[in-house]
C-alpha cells in the first residue's frame, strides 16, 4: 500500500506538471513505466486510491445521465454587444459601491460544475438549468486537468468550462475523416455529455476553471483570491487573468483579448467582466437569470487585416476629434470596408497604429469599423501627429482625459454630426434624412438647428442636386412624421452629453421633458444608469438658455414627445417603489410589473422620492438607507397580502 501511495503522488505531480503547467519534466515513457507498476499493484491488491490516476480511464458506456441539484445556484451571463451597454454596467456596479474588476476570456465550451467534499472530489455536473445539471462525473474522469484530491476539507463547487482545443479537434478530425466534428464547442459538449466515457477520452476534452461557486466555510473574498485558490489547488486556469482599478483598464484588457484570441489555441467568443470585491457582489444581488455583478462582453464580430494609407480627424456632435484611418479596402461581413476608426489619440498610441502599418480591422452592430491594434509595420511607416488646432474651423484643441475636443460650439462638423444625430433611428427617425443631405442643407440652406427641421418646404430643396418631387415628398413627410415622437426617443435625439439609449429610458419614466428639467442631482443619480458626470450633464442642459428656448421652438413646430401611458389606479398608486434583495416566490422583474400594474413606480435606488421599500431575503444596502431616512418597509408576505384581489 506504501508503493501504491508513492507511485499515485508521482503520477498526479507529473500529470500536473504535463497538463497543467504544460510543462513535463519526465518522458512519456517513464511516466508509462510507472503507471503499468501502479495497474499492476491495483490488480493485485484489489484496491484503487481515491485519487489514482486509473480512475481516470473511460470506463462501461451509461444508460443514461442523472439529475442533481448544485449546491448553491450556478447563474449564466448578462451580455453586452456595445460599449454604450458596457458602460451601463459600470455606473450600476458604481452606485454599489468602489469597486475594482477582474476580465477574463470567455470560453466557448460546456459549463461544468466539480463538487468536491473532505478533499475529494465525489462528482461532475452540467450547468443545466443553473438550478440542477446532469450528472457527468464518468465523463469527467477521463479529463486529466483537474485534481482529484486537493487540500481543502470542506464543501466546495468549482465551476470551469468544458474545451477542446482547435489543435485537438484538427487532429481528431484528421483520424476521422468520415465523421469530423462541426467546430470546437459542438465537440466539447457532445465529449462531455456522451453515454459512452470512451468517446469523451477520444476527444481530448479539457477543463478550464475560473471560478468557486460554493464553499462551506473560509470562504474567499474576491474574485483574485478565488484564482489563487484554484491555481494553488491544482486546477488548470487560463493564463489569461486581469485585475483593473476601473473602467478604463477594463476596456483596455478587452481590447487585449480580442487582439491576442486570434492566435489561440481555445475557442472564446467574448470576455467575462467581474466586480472583484465579494461585498459589493452581496450587495448587488442578481436577477432571476444574472448576477448583477458580471458581465460577458461579446465579440459578435468579423476580423481582417488592412494597411493604412493615411490618418485624418473627424469632429463629433459633442466637439471631440476621433481618429479615422483610410485603409486599402478590404471585405468585411458583406461589406467593403476603406475605413476604420480609433478611439482617440490615446488608443491610436496604445495600438501602435502608424500610416503604412498592417493593421487588425474589426466591424459589428452595423457601425464604422474599428481598429484592434497594429499587426506590423513596414519600413517609412509615419507616426500620427496629435493635433493642436480644429483641422476644421481652427479653433483651440482642449485636451480632457484621453480625449481631444474643439472648443468652438459653432465648428460645422459639430453641427451636421449634432443634426445627423437628431435625425438617425434610435432617436427622431427621420427616414431618408442622411448626414450628406444635412451638410447640403447645412451649406446652401443655412440649417443649424433640429427647429430648422420643421420650417423646410418643398421650394428649400428645389435646385439641390439629386432633389425630384418624390424624394422631396418623402423627406417632408418623414419630418411631419418625426414630430410625433416617444419620449425617451427624444431625449436621445436631442444630444445631452452622456445621455444613451440605456439612460434616456430611465428618464422617460418621468412622464415629460418638463419633469425630467425639475428633477436635483440626488433624484438623477439614483436612477440606476446615472452616475455623478451624466447627472451634471442633464442639469447643464436644462440650465443652458438656448436649450431651453431650443425645446420651446421645437413645441411650437409640433413636436410632441409622449410618455408610456401608466396605470394610476390600484394598491400602489402614489408608490414609489423599491425592490431590495431575493423574493422567494417570483422574480424582482415579475414583481417590478405587478406593482406597476397596480399603479405603482418602480425606482432603482433608494432616495428622497422613495416611499416604499419591499425587502426579500439578503437585502443590503437599500435596506439600510430606507430605514436610515424613515421610509415604510414590508417583507414578501406583506407584499404578497397587497397582491390579493
Amino acid at each position: 500500500m506504501e508503493r501504491m501511495r508513492e507511485l499515485v503522488e508521482i503520477l498526479n505531480r507529473w500529470a500536473y506538471e504535463y497538463y497543467v503547467l504544460d510543462d513535463p519534466s519526465v518522458p512519456d515513457r517513464e511516466y508509462d513505466r510507472l503507471y503499468d507498476e501502479l495497474r499492476e499493484l491495483e490488480r493485485e491488491t484489489g484496491v484503487v486510491l481515491p485519487d489514482s490516476p486509473t480512475r481516470r480511464v473511460g470506463g462501461e458506456p451509461i444508460k443514461g445521465f442523472e439529475r442533481h441539484a448544485h449546491i448553491a445556484r450556478l447563474y449564466s451571463l448578462d451580455k453586452a454587444v456595445t460599449e454604450d451597454e458596457l458602460s451601463a454596467f459600470f455606473t450600476r456596479v458604481q452606485k454599489a459601491g468602489e469597486a475594482t474588476y477582474t476580465v477574463e476570456y470567455k470560453y466557448d465550451g460546456l459549463t461544468v460544475c466539480l463538487t468536491y467534499e473532505g478533499g475529494a472530489f465525489v462528482r461532475a455536473t452540467t450547468r443545466g438549468n443553473g438550478i440542477e445539471g446532469e450528472d457527468v462525473t464518468a465523463q469527467a474522469l477521463t479529463v486529466p486537468s483537474f485534481p482529484l484530491t486537493i487540500s481543502y476539507m470542506g464543501t466546495l463547487e468549482v465551476r470551469g468550462e468544458a474545451i477542446i482545443r482547435l489543435s485537438a479537434l484538427e487532429k481528431f478530425n484528421t483520424a476521422h475523416p468520415d465523421e469530423p466534428l462541426k467546430n470546437a464547442r459542438n465537440a466539447a459538449a457532445g465529449a462531455i455529455r456522451n453515454l459512452d466515457p470512451k468517446v469523451t477520452k477520444s476527444r481530448s476534452p479539457e477543463i478550464l476553471f475560473y471560478d468557486i461557486n460554493y464553499m462551506s466555510d473560509s470562504p474567499v473574498s474576491s474574485q483574485t483570491e478565488a484564482m489563487e485558490f484554484l491555481r494553488r489547488e491544482g486546477f488548470k486556469t487560463f493564463p489569461f487573468f486581469r485585475h483593473c482599478k476601473d473602467r478604463e483598464e477594463v476596456f483596455a484588457a478587452v481590447e487585449e483579448i480580442e487582439v491576442g484570441r486570434r492566435k489561440l489555441d481555445v475557442l472564446t467568443d467574448g470576455a467575462v467582466i467581474k466586480v472583484n470585491e465579494e461585498a459589493i457582489r452581496a450587495d448587488m444581488g442578481a436577477t432571476d437569470k444574472f448576477p448583477r455583478w458580471a458581465i460577458a462582453y461579446k465579440f459578435e464580430a468579423e476580423e481582417a487585416e488592412s494597411t493604412v494609407r493615411r490618418v485624418f480627424w473627424q469632429v463629433g456632435r459633442t466637439g471631440k476629434l476621433t481618429p479615422l484611418a483610410e485603409i486599402e479596402p478590404v471585405e468585411l461581413a458583406g461589406a467593403t470596408v476603406r475605413r476604420a476608426t480609433l478611439n482617440n489619440y490615446g488608443d491610436l498610441t496604445r495600438k501602435d497604429v502608424k500610416e503604412g502599418s498592417r493593421v487588425l480591422v474589426r466591424r459589428s452592430n452595423e457601425v464604422i469599423p474599428e481598429i484592434l491594434g497594429a499587426v506590423s509595420h513596414v519600413e517609412g511607416s509615419v507616426p500620427v501627429e496629435k493635433p493642436v488646432v480644429c483641422p476644421y474651423c481652427g479653433s483651440a484643441v482642449r485636451e480632457t482625459g484621453a480625449n481631444l475636443f474643439c472648443t468652438n460650439q459653432d465648428c460645422p462638423p459639430r453641427i451636421v454630426q449634432r443634426l445627423t444625430h437628431y435625425c438617425s433611428k434610435n432617436a427622431a427617425d427621420v427616414e431618408g434624412m442622411s448626414e450628406m443631405t444635412l451638410q447640403l442643407l447645412y451649406e446652401k440652406r443655412g440649417v443649424r438647428r433640429f427647429s430648422d427641421l420643421y420650417r423646410l418646404t418643398a421650394e428649400d430643396f428645389g435646385g439641390l442636386d439629386g432633389f425630384k418631387e418624390k424624394k422631396i415628398g418623402n423627406l417632408l413627410a418623414a419630418i411631419e412624421e418625426s414630430k410625433r415622437i416617444p419620449l425617451e426617443r427624444f431625449l436621445y435625439a436631442i444630444g445631452i452629453d452622456g445621455i444613451g439609449r440605456v439612460a434616456a429610458r430611465d428618464l422617460a419614466a418621468f412622464g415629460s421633458v418638463e419633469a425630467i428639467a425639475a428633477l436635483g442631482f440626488e433624484e438623477l443619480v439614483a436612477l440606476e444608469d446615472i452616475g455623478e458626470v451624466t447627472a451634471n450633464s442633464i442639469l447643464a442642459f436644462f440650465a443652458d438658455e438656448e436649450n431651453r428656448a431650443e425645446l420651446a421652438r421645437l413645441y411650437e413646430a409640433g413636436v410632441t414627445p409622449t410618455a408610456n401611458v401608466r396605470k394610476t389606479e390600484g394598491i400602489f398608486s402614489g408608490e414609489n417603489v423599491v425592490l431590495t434583495g431575493s423574493l422567494g416566490t417570483m422574480s424582482r422583474t415579475e414583481a417590478q410589473k405587478l406593482i406597476e400594474a397596480r399603479g405603482g413606480v418602480c425606482q432603482s435606488a433608494v432616495s428622497g422620492k422613495t416611499t416604499l421599500v419591499i425587502a426579500g431575503e439578503k437585502a443590503g444596502s437599500k435596506l439600510e438607507k430606507a430605514r436610515a431616512l424613515g421610509i415604510r418597509v414590508i417583507g414578501e408576505a406583506e407584499f404578497a397580502e397587497m397582491l390579493r384581489p
